[in-house]
């Protein structure tokens, strides 16, 4: 599958927050998207999502503006996974992955046993089945997470949609959830489009990125061609340094921010 956006724009008002959007992702490619707080991350993803509606361009899958596909079929093959702040309802994990397969289900249906199943395989992808009857209300940022990704996995998408899936957890859990979506992408060849404000993960787990900047411009490309030390200047506004080094035979690249400019 060909996910693309070619020319959107989006604003509130008279201001102008997203402009001439252009990127497109295939099976198998993780994008990153950056930028710094308030540029418009997380609206970038609804627009292109039809969660709101781009003022001009379009969103297409396999070339077919995403306006011609029906909703149902829509979500059949993309899966979004919003960030996770904790949950106001009292569903074990088990629960809350099975209801990740209601756009398999009509309106009025009941989840079946082959739902159940499907479910169950999800966490067991995740490494998660230990949580099946842990209440949501109770888990720690991490583990909600990892939840959330299994209950997006239920529909056997194309593409998964994260918006900032590793923020507010320790450095395990981030790197659980990095590992995951670069393993998904690998092995299932499932596409991702991440929400990060880190440049590190970016270079660690993507194809390719797209940078937002606060005038509305933007750039898109492979992530180590652009993910350098002159566009983060631009866009967060903070001189960094990018080190490329060796570790057990395998090459890292560590970004270091250095002070503001």
């Amino acid at each position: 599958m060909k996910f693309e956006v070619k020319n959107g724009c989006f604003g509130y008002k008279n201001t102008k927050i997203l402009r001439n959007i252009n990127f497109e992702v295939r099976n198998g490619e993780v994008l990153s998207v950056l930028g710094s707080n308030g540029v418009g991350k997380t609206t970038m993803l609804k627009c292109m999502m039809g969660l709101l509606k781009w003022e001009s361009g379009e969103s297409l899958i396999d070339g077919i503006s995403i306006k011609n596909i029906k909703n149902r079929d829509f979500w059949q093959k993309i899966a979004y996974v919003p960030q996770a702040k904790g949950s106001a309802f009292g569903y074990s994990a088990i629960d809350m992955v099975t209801l990740g397969r209601s756009a398999h289900l009509g309106t009025f249906s009941q989840p079946k046993a082959e739902d159940r199943d499907a479910a169950e395989r999800a966490m067991e992808d995740m490494g998660i089945t230990y949580l099946a009857d842990k209440l949501c209300t109770e888990m720690s940022g991490g583990e909600l997470q990892m939840v959330l990704i299994a209950r997006a996995l239920t529909i056997d998408p194309s593409m998964l949609v994260l918006d900032e899936p590793e923020s507010n957890l320790d450095f395990k859990n981030q790197l659980i959830i990095l590992e995951t979506i670069r393993k998904l992408s690998e092995k299932r060849s499932i596409s991702a489009i991440v929400n990060t404000h880190y440049p590190e993960h970016a270079l660690k787990i993507s194809d390719k990125a797209l940078i937002l900047n606060r005038d509305g411009t933007n750039i898109f490309g492979n992530a180590e061609d652009i993910v350098n030390e002159d566009n983060m200047k631009r866009s967060f506004s903070v001189q960094v340094f990018i080190d490329n080094f060796s570790y057990m035979g395998k090459e890292y690249k560590s970004v270091t921010p250095l002070y503001l400019v």
